[in-house]
């Protein structure tokens, strides 16, 4: 077996191409090793996974994984694809279409939440640590996925800021990072601790913080912040204009004032 610099396992080049899941026992042989990769990738992560015990879990030969997948980044990739496409499915599906921009939000924040978390940290802490590691094997392929992951997400605020639901000062993108950072958070903790926050509960109060933080300020507000803004800069302008003492004239007129005095 061919290992690269990296510690990636990959196929011998004598093995040829890999085997196409044309038949239907080649698809189900191409589920169980994916099925299979994924509890050895969630039980031990990227680096200390290996292809053999995947192998070893089906009761295969190394050999018959490397005839579907060229080695072990490619498998994890491929893994971590397939569990990124049955939450987007999840979302996709379950999305109340009819409902509100906050319903829809809510819906979404829960859903990531359940969906991450369902099965166990396992697969939440491969894709936050070793996963989004700079330099990491897998950076590439990640980069594409959460790009699909995080389209659904981006849609509804798209659309909410277009009808004027959510705020128009802050670019789609910051506003993406400002719900996911939070819900990263919560994420690592329960990876953390191997335990599962109440989901609802959480859900609930992180919608209420992230979606407040969209709304766009009340024009009463707006006026208010802008006059406090007006103020300080024109006390600025004052002291500076202070520390730098009277101007002339001023001194000139105290000047006329004592010269008056003296007579």
């Amino acid at each position: 077996m061919n290992t690269t610099q990296t510690g990636e396992e990959t196929k011998p080049e004598a093995g040829g191409a890999r085997r196409q899941p044309a038949g239907r026992k080649s698809q189900q042989r191409v589920k169980d090793i994916l099925q299979a990769g994924r509890e050895v990738f969630s039980e031990k992560g990227y680096e200390r996974a290996t292809t053999a015990e995947i192998a070893q879990r089906l009761g295969v030969s190394e050999a018959t994984v490397f005839s579907y997948f060229r080695g072990k980044r490619e498998l994890c990739a491929r893994v971590i694809a397939d569990w990124y496409d049955e939450i987007i499915a999840a979302i996709e599906t379950g999305l109340p279409r009819e409902g509100t921009a906050r319903q829809q939000f809510a819906f979404i924040v829960r859903t990531h939440l359940r969906l991450m978390l369902v099965h166990g940290t396992g697969m939440c802490s491969l894709v936050l640590s070793e996963g989004r590691a700079k330099h990491h094997e897998l950076s590439a392929e990640l980069t594409s996925l959460q790009r699909r992951y995080t389209a659904p997400l981006m849609r509804v605020l798209a659309q909410a800021q277009q009808a004027g639901q959510i705020r128009t000062d802050l670019p789609l993108r910051l506003m993406r990072s400002m719900v996911f950072g939070p819900l990263e958070h919560v994420l690592w903790d329960a990876a953390l601790g191997h335990r599962s926050p109440d989901i609802d509960v959480t859900a609930d109060r992180l919608v209420d913080v992230l979606w407040t933080a969209l709304q766009p300020p009340a024009p009463a507000i707006s006026a208010l912040v802008q006059l406090k803004d007006d103020l300080g800069e024109a006390m600025r302008r004052y002291e500076a204009s202070a520390a730098n003492g009277p101007p002339p004239a001023s001194a000139e007129k105290r000047k006329s004032k004592r010269d008056r005095a003296d007579d």
